[in-house]
């Protein structure tokens, strides 16, 4: 994002966009997991979340927000957070919540800036930090065997987890939060009591606290004993890595122990940590988001731990022991992508390139539809189809091969208002009402056709007749009229305004319909404005899932669209969504400026191609 000032009086806001895919909500909120498609469903539609780990008791609360920001606009739609039990219980019975100890503060925060969470409450969570998150006067008593049944041990954790828990069920996704899911113990098969009978425990009580409908996992290394002591039945297994392994057979070791459901890597490391009279670990920003970009390819769910490491301030690092005692520094810089300070380093630009990957349409049809297509012998309107505004997408396929260049049109005018051609997926151009009646294709049997029909409005002065939408007549391939459709209503604005930003697999190039999206802060000003479209040819615009309206700036003669200032959040990113229909600038940008620019025009030629 650049701010420039144009003489104007109000800065003008430049934003660079990203493309992802968009998805869509039910009325009704869950998370769950979905065995059948292997994935995560939230609201009833497939999700996948890139998050990043961040540990607000290494971080001064003042500093929180500005984190989490960063965190925001490096494209992360989740983070991870643990939660230290000996943060919190600093001696038996006393409890502090407070000041920068402030976890609900925090998660609500989160939840403020729309983040998801990834909820790690232990009791045990390693994170390099004091006894692995367990109070030290559990040793008090000298035979205590911890992180095992052991009557004395479970009988302190009870008393944690009821004064815990209670704080979380509130803020769980179903419940009107944002917890999407809940982590019991951690890494527990590196452990070397391997006590099945504790994890049951432990996942009972999560669930009286909790409730079923709560998604609760476990998080293991690579080893196959990490894997057999570390899960049971009834809490999903996901394992932990980083760059410089075999990721296809990381992921192939986790479904030997989930054979369905989603690929998750609930640690992949950007970094490592530090031990005293060592040098500082480091690793590679490119290594980083190759291999980001590779589990993405793979659908996997990712948490970057850590995305921000902070400080061990006061007394709080631990220390290893293999072999050897060995002590953790002050610092948690990790060499993450936010240093140990907050600053940005080579690996955000790094992943944030990754995750802005563009998306087409056609890749997300399945998230974009909130309804099965309807199945017909020819093309159904809008009306009949119940959609009053926006977009139908029209599916067949090509019923012989073409060798030579032939007409695809829609005779006597049978297309109400645009239609965007898309044969198996590549943009072959425009059908528009009264200007452009067909476009030369070439193909084989078999091929995918897509009419994405954009209505443009009704007519309202001028014409007393019945102005319906969609594809009104047949469509016809040379002189072959064209049949067996396939009818997607699409039902953007719900998508945009609830669930948003989603996270996006990659493609290429930029010219057909696609989602763009971006944010930007307004600190403290929420002026009204008006936007600028740069190098875009048509399509629609929506702030912070508020409906702006078209924009046509290779037509004209209206080059801006009026964004009122009461849409725009001054303590919170804003985001901007373009759906951009034929063909988006090289480099994505969108300007803000104070005042309107009319009157450029382009004279469209009528075409009739029949």
């Amino acid at each position: 994002m650049a701010v420039k000032k144009m003489g104007l009086g109000l800065p003008v806001l430049v934003l660079v966009l990203w493309v992802l895919p968009l998805q869509v909500t039910s009325a009704v909120r869950s998370f769950s997991i979905d065995y059948t498609n292997n994935c995560f469903c939230k609201d009833g539609v497939p999700f996948r979340y890139i998050s990043g780990s961040i540990h607000y008791f290494r971080i001064p609360a003042a500093y929180w927000k500005d984190r989490l920001l960063k965190m925001y606009m490096s494209g992360l739609n989740a983070v991870q957070v643990y939660v230290p039990w000996n943060y919190h219980e600093t001696l038996p019975g006393i409890y502090n919540f407070a000041g920068d100890k402030d976890l609900e503060g925090f998660l609500d925060l989160v939840a403020q800036l729309g983040l998801l969470v990834i909820l790690r409450p232990g009791p045990y969570i390693c994170a390099e930090w004091e006894m692995g998150g367990l109070p030290f006067w559990l040793l008090a008593q000298p035979n205590i065997v911890l992180r095992t049944t052991d009557p004395d041990f479970l009988q302190a954790v009870d008393k944690w987890l009821d004064v815990l828990l209670p704080k979380i069920k509130p803020r769980l996704y179903h419940n009107g939060g944002n917890i999407i899911s809940v982590q019991v113990e951690n890494e527990y098969g590196s452990y070397y009591a391997c006590d099945y009978d504790y994890l049951r425990y432990l996942l009972s009580a999560f669930h009286a606290h909790l409730g079923e409908e709560v998604v609760l996992f476990t998080t293991d290394g690579l080893k196959d004993r990490d894997l057999q002591c570390g899960t049971i039945q009834g809490l999903y297994a996901t394992v932990d890595f980083g760059t410089g392994i075999n990721m296809t057979q990381a992921f192939e070791l986790q479904r030997q122990y989930e054979p369905k459901g989603p690929l998750v890597n609930s640690e992949y490391y950007t970094g490592w940590l530090d031990y005293w009279g060592e040098p500082h670990s480091t690793s590679s920003a490119e290594e980083v988001a190759k291999g980001l970009q590779k589990m993405l390819k793979m659908g996997a769910n990712i948490n970057m731990y850590m995305f921000q490491g902070g400080t061990n301030f006061g007394y709080w690092s631990g220390a290893d022991y293999k072999k050897i005692f060995n002590p953790i520094t002050t610092s948690y810089d990790y060499d993450a992508p936010l240093s140990e300070a907050g600053d940005p380093t080579a690996k955000v630009h790094a992943i944030r390139t990754v995750i802005a990957k563009r998306v087409n349409l056609l890749d997300i049809l399945g998230l974009l539809s909130p309804v099965q297509p309807v199945h017909t012998p020819f093309p159904l309107t809008f009306e009949v189809m119940s959609q009053a505004h926006g977009f139908i997408l029209y599916r067949t396929i090509l019923p012989h091969d073409i060798l030579e260049p032939v007409l695809l049109s829609a005779p006597n005018n049978g297309v109400h208002d645009l239609a965007y051609i898309l044969l198996n997926g590549q943009y072959k151009g425009t059908l528009e009402r009264d200007k452009v009646s067909g476009v030369m294709v070439t193909g084989q049997a078999g091929d995918t056709l897509d009419l994405l029909v954009e209505n443009m409005g009704r007519i309202n002065f001028g014409a007393n007749v019945s102005d319906f939408k969609g594809l009104i007549h047949n469509v016809t391939l040379d002189s072959t009229i064209l049949k067996d459709w396939f009818i997607y209503p699409l039902d953007i604005d719900s998508a945009v305004a609830h669930a948003w930003p989603p996270v996006a697999p990659r493609s290429k190039g930029n010219t057909g319909p696609a989602f763009y999206t971006g944010t930007f802060t307004t600190p403290g000003i929420n002026w009204d404005s008006f936007v600028k479209f740069p190098g875009w040819t048509k399509g629609q615009l929506w702030i912070n899932g508020f409906n702006l309206g078209r924009f046509w700036p290779a037509r004209g003669s209206q080059q801006t669209l009026f964004v009122p200032g009461l849409l725009l959040n001054s303590s919170a990113p804003n985001i901007i969504t373009v759906l951009e229909l034929q063909k988006a600038p090289e480099e994505p940008i969108v300007v803000f400026l104070d005042q309107p620019l009319f009157n450029y025009t382009h004279s469209s030629t009528t075409r009739d191609m029949e």
